[in-house]
């Protein structure tokens, strides 16, 4: 067992990699996608449901979990592996995404973040020193640097002073990091949609010195367009022996897209939060479960998937109990969903290993084009 984490590059293929993260708690696949369990769960699954389905790592909330049940509190209870029953890696964000998101309940100065609590109206701070607190207390394996993150689209002086500011927390988070051996800091890139931004960030991130590094400040409204001009350039400013994680993507295209630009991990609550609202993602496309065509079908949603839900269940069923608001919706469609991602991401990794990534992407491209099955 190691006591260090480290990143092991086995292939790549244009710009599309695949190698593993090494943890004392198991060994990351990359690309990875990582499921994001924002309040200690992946909503309506069960832990060994998600293991199941292929992930090798999950996403914890630092704000969330500061705010309820405290970090305080789950350290006291064993940290966020035990009490969440995931013994295998966890990265958990930093905050800084949800505080930035309450715009109208926060107030940014040098030092950090005071904000008003979402559930209780209670007043918090969180800095660069408290969010690695936090994260210390939480015990993940991957911990996020505190950063400012706005809004696009801005103006450049806004987004140079932003950015300008994450790199002073970003040696701020490195600083009270310290020496955690079996645990990694990554650092973030900001400079929103500007080139010269991006690699002054980048430059600053390196002459700090990270585990890994973020590109963050991207699928914020720009849309993938904008985004993928900006992964054209901005993942080969970072180091290339060092994990390059995507924050919050995506979309299946906008996953490979953004590995075919270089990117190593992501992270998102789609295949989640659409589940429990009835979007379902497969090789042929999306499907709304709520659609009337599916009440008498009994046909599977894709009969090449072997998760739950398209093995035991016709859609019919499924068109059933989402109608009826019934639990079991839920869990049977975001099982298939995050079943799918990690379907997409084995077959990226067995594609760049054999040097076919290309003509894998094309293939993916082609068949998502065809829409979904013909009503019966």
């Amino acid at each position: 067992m190691t006591n260090r984490i480290s990143f092991q590059l086995n292939a790549s293929d244009g710009k599309a990699r695949t190698g593993v993260i090494v943890t004392p708690r198991g060994e990351i696949r990359t690309p990875a996608f990582m499921p994001v369990g924002t309040a200690a769960t992946v909503k309506a699954m069960m832990p060994e449901s998600v293991r199941a389905t292929g992930a090798d790592i999950l996403l914890g909330n630092t704000y969330h979990l500061m705010l309820r049940p405290t970090a305080e509190r789950i350290d006291r209870l064993g940290g966020l592996h035990k009490f969440m029953n995931w013994d295998r890696p966890i990265l958990t964000d930093s905050g800084g995404f949800q505080v930035m998101s309450l715009a109208g309940l926060r107030k940014l100065t040098e030092k950090g973040v005071t904000f008003k609590s979402h559930i209780d109206g209670s007043k918090h701070e969180l800095t660069p020193e408290r969010s690695m607190e936090i994260q210390r207390l939480l015990g993940s394996d991957i911990v996020m640097c505190f950063d400012e993150c706005p809004a696009l689209p801005a103006d450049r002086d806004r987004i140079a002073e932003s950015m300008r500011l994450s790199m002073r927390w970003a040696q701020r988070s490195r600083d009270a990091f310290g020496d955690r051996p079996g645990h990694a800091l990554f650092g973030i890139q900001q400079g929103g949609l500007e080139r010269d931004f991006r690699e002054e960030s980048a430059g600053a991130l390196r002459e700090i010195g990270f585990d890994g590094y973020a590109v963050g400040g991207l699928a914020v409204g720009e849309g993938q367009e904008a985004m993928f001009d900006c992964l054209d350039y901005a993942p080969d400013m970072l180091p290339k022996d060092k994990p390059r994680y995507l924050m919050g993507v995506g979309k299946p295209d906008d996953i490979v897209g953004a590995v075919a630009r270089g990117i190593d991990m992501m992270d998102c609550v789609l295949p989640s939060r659409s589940g429990r609202t009835g979007q379902v993602f497969t090789r042929f496309g999306v499907v709304n479960i709520k659609n009337a065509r599916h009440a008498d079908d009994p046909r599977p949603l894709d009969e090449a998937c072997t998760c739950p839900a398209c093995s035991h269940y016709s859609r019919a069923y499924l068109h059933h109990v989402f109608r009826a608001n019934e639990m079991i919706s839920g869990m049977l469609l975001t099982w298939h969903n995050l079943h799918y991602f990690q379907e997409i991401m084995a077959a990226m990794r067995d594609a760049i290993a054999a040097g076919s990534f290309e003509a894998w992407q094309a293939g993916f491209h082609d068949q998502r084009a065809q829409g979904d099955i013909n009503p019966l």
